[in-house]
């Protein structure tokens, strides 16, 4: 379905969400030229939630870094929610990480002055949303993760896995199109990583499209396709081993 990169249309049942049509990412040039990926084909639908894994050095934070606009590829074509990023503008990019991505990192990433609900209120406040407006979405998005309780706190007064769920409200509080999750276990202990994974365990049964980045295979083995890459390519897909 064709889309104006003006207006945002809701990615339907069924449509595809994002396409990678052979992408490489090269930096620098000639001799010192690093090939990071070497030719990645992925499609991704709606409601779909992939876990991509792969050593250090393999091109996953690169494709990552791709996928979420906060990279251009070399050569290749990403088509994110019907628009070619290659086209868009510079600030065309910007609206689509704050609207159409939900970032979730292994640091959280969070204002450290600022308090759970005032850090979930960022993107609305980028995107121009009135007060009253982006107050609402941000108490829901914080209930959404069973962390309404603690919209007043700093991140100093939150544990590790309460920091992790404020950054996943945050990351839902646009409604984005897609969720990418890079090692967001990762900083946290065994019952925090539980927590946090059964929170996007309940994202994906509810119909989220999310791309998680781990290293470890029992948080993989949570999502519903599995992609392995080595040397800047795929060279693992549960879905096609599963076809």
């Amino acid at each position: 379905m064709a889309r104006s990169r003006g207006t945002r249309v809701p990615v339907l049942p069924g449509e595809t969400v994002l396409r990678l049509d052979g992408v490489h990412q090269v930096y620098g040039s000639g001799d010192a030229a690093v090939h990071a990926l070497r030719g990645i084909d992925l499609t991704v639908t709606t409601g779909e939630y992939i876990a991509i894994m792969g050593p250090s050095g393999s091109g996953k934070s690169t494709l990552m870094n791709i996928l979420g606009c906060l990279d251009v590829a070399s050569h290749g074509s990403y088509t994110l929610a019907g628009h070619d990023v290659a086209e868009m503008t510079e600030n065309e990019l910007a609206r689509v990480r704050n609207q159409e991505i939900g970032f979730v990192f292994q640091s959280f990433n969070l204002i450290q002055r600022m308090t759970a609900q005032a850090n979930v209120e960022l993107p609305l406040i980028y995107g121009g949303v009135a007060r009253a407006e982006r107050a609402r979405r941000a108490s829901e998005s914080l209930d959404r993760v069973g962390l309404s309780a603690r919209a007043g706190h700093e991140p100093v007064e939150l544990s590790g896995g309460q920091q992790q769920r404020v950054a996943i409200a945050r990351a839902l509080v646009t409604d984005p199109t897609l969720i990418l999750a890079d090692e967001p276990t990762g900083n946290l202990d065994s019952r925090s990583t539980d927590d946090i994974l059964s929170i996007l365990d309940e994202l994906a049964a509810a119909g989220r499209t999310i791309v998680l980045i781990t290293h470890e295979d029992e948080v993989a083995k949570r999502a519903h396709r599995v992609l392995t890459v080595a040397d800047g390519l795929v060279v693992h897909d549960s879905a096609a081993v599963a076809a």
